[in-house]
């Protein structure tokens, strides 16, 4: 049995293995290389004399280089590529759709940086019913945890901050790595969204998380949004200031979060400063 697994390894293309290898690369943030590297495996799946193989690493390589490409806030770009990516991949029967939920998934995100909400609301339920049809042919809960991140922003974006919250909180215990930023993150937003922003900062601080490259600045603006709400305008300053710079620091230049946190620092200084006390206060 085990010379037989390792001549079916030995069988595979090399660049199977290498898709194995970009994904280690994804997860460290290091998303232009890695997109790159899948463009070069795309291209070379075509050389491929088994059709198998060539459908297979293909769809691999373009599924990987989208999200990438998502990743670093380059998503509209790749929007025509994802919808013809999912056409081509409503065939796959059993586990293998797992890779045509999770293309959805990143659809999903560049819905959400569109604004288009109730689009992504509504791709999100699918993704979420066609995962349960698989559940028991292979492991998804990192598909369902993406997928469901991106629905709290989308309830964010409709302003359905209760519902959002109430994702957000009953996911996190079962969180990790990257889904376990991006749902704490959210579950601040949430909370603003509400103006409970003594509670929105107490969470911000409660813990650090796992630091990923594309959450950059996220958790950042929600807690300079939770201080100015608390009218603690200078530390909302600095802390917009902060997550713009890492924002232009990590993401790719068209990333909207960078223009959105712009945005917020601009709000923040177009405050009007407190008011000085006046005499008879100074006096007590």
């Amino acid at each position: 049995m085990k010379i037989a697994r390792v001549i079916r390894r030995r069988r595979r293309p090399r660049d199977v293995a290498a898709l194995e290898r970009l994904l280690e690369l994804y997860r460290d943030g290091e998303y232009e290389e890695v997109e790159a590297r899948a463009r070069a495996i795309e291209a070379r799946a075509g050389r491929l004399r088994k059709r198998a193989w060539r459908l297979a690493v293909g769809w691999g390589a373009r599924s990987l280089a989208t999200a990438a490409a998502c990743a670093q806030g380059r998503g509209t770009r790749v929007l025509a590529e994802l919808e013809s990516l999912t056409t081509e991949l409503e065939g796959m029967t059993g586990s293998g759709r797992a890779m045509l939920l999770m293309v959805r998934s990143n659809r999903m995100l560049v819905l959400n940086s569109q604004r288009r909400y109730a689009e992504a609301e509504a791709e999100g339920l699918d993704i979420l019913r066609g995962l349960t049809r698989i559940k028991h042919l292979a492991s998804v809960s990192h598909i369902e945890l993406c997928v469901l991140d991106n629905l709290v922003d989308a309830l964010c974006g409709q302003e359905r901050h209760e519902e959002a919250e109430a994702v957000a909180r009953g996911n996190l215990p079962r969180a990790e790595g990257g889904t376990l930023a991006a749902l704490h993150s959210g579950l601040v937003i949430s909370l603003n969204g509400q103006g409970r922003y003594q509670e929105a900062l107490t969470e911000a601080r409660r813990f650090v998380p796992p630091r990923d490259r594309s959450l950059s600045g996220r958790l950042g603006m929600g807690t300079a949004v939770a201080l100015r709400g608390l009218g603690r305008r200078s530390e909302a300053e600095a802390a917009a200031r902060e997550a713009l710079e890492d924002c232009e620091r990590s993401l790719y230049p068209d990333h909207p979060r960078i223009r959105e946190a712009r945005e917020l620092l601009a709000r923040i200084t177009a405050d009007d400063p407190p008011a000085p006390p006046t005499e008879e206060a100074a006096r007590g």
